[in-house]
């Protein structure tokens, strides 16, 4: 994907949680979302946090984090007593700043550079900036805030989906790549239907390679793998089919999880 358009997919993203959240009645934001512990405004306060990070010293945190799960709750926490449109104007504010650094970043070498995430590993800038706040965006409004308040999801493209997939199999190989025994015992081809999507062969040392490399393979719409992929629901659930060899696949199915 041309750079330009991550920069595009995110700053599209950002337009659309803002546009779904400014007409949030007191009761929807403090709704339960689906994200486990955490309120609409919860979830809107972690994407205003986790923004803003980037240009204080938090962003030290957040790159020498054992655990970013733990530190997303803590940057929460400090929150919790803010007024809605408190946390909905930071998040404005902060997250249009990611998208100009982003969009800076990604005209210069310095997107190359790689950045460290916490645990996740190590990854280039460029991609961090655009790829990581993508994904947290277009997870968060689809999966944690819609389903909450009994909306719609908003519809993606293959813009944003493209981006989406370039962190999540990013994040998968950093992560298989440090615990192979949550790697598949042979090859295994991840097909992610639709737009956005594409075939990875994921090796069983954690390496992914673009391609459909292997007999066995899951399929799955390229836009539902954010969900299962994350856990937020069983990969059961989803229209994910499985040929080749079903044990293989099953364990690797089981075992995976993309924070």
């Amino acid at each position: 994907m041309v750079v330009g358009h991550r920069v595009s997919a995110l700053r599209r993203e950002r337009d659309e949680v803002l546009g779904f959240c400014r007409d949030l009645s007191p009761a929807d934001w403090a709704t339960p979302s689906a994200a486990d512990g955490w309120r609409v405004q919860d979830v809107v306060a972690h994407l205003a946090a986790s923004s803003r990070a980037i240009f204080t010293p938090a962003a030290v945190t957040l790159m020498t984090t054992a655990d970013i799960e733990r530190t997303n709750d803590d940057f929460v926490d400090r929150r919790r007593d803010a007024a809605p449109a408190s946390v909905l104007a930071e998040f404005a504010a902060w997250s249009a700043r990611v998208g100009r650094l982003a969009a800076v970043v990604e005209r210069t070498p310095a997107r190359r550079a790689p950045m460290p995430l916490g645990e996740l590993g190590l990854f280039p800038t460029g991609l961090v900036l655009t790829g990581a706040f993508t994904f947290d965006l277009h997870t968060h409004l689809r999966h944690d805030l819609a389903p909450a308040l009994g909306r719609t999801p908003p519809t993606s493209d293959a813009e944003r989906v493209d981006v989406v997939l370039a962190w999540m199999l990013a994040v998968l190989e950093s992560t298989l790549r440090r615990h192979p025994q949550h790697a598949p015992d042979e090859p295994v081809v991840l097909d992610l239907r639709g737009p956005g999507g594409g075939a990875w062969t994921v090796q069983p040392d954690g390496a992914l390679a673009h391609g459909a490399l292997a007999r066995t393979r899951v399929s799955s719409a390229a836009v539902d793998f954010p969900s299962w992929a994350t856990r937020r629901r069983p990969w059961r659930d989803h229209d994910v089919t499985v040929t080749g060899d079903e044990d293989v696949a099953t364990r690797f199915l089981d075992a995976l999880r993309v924070v």
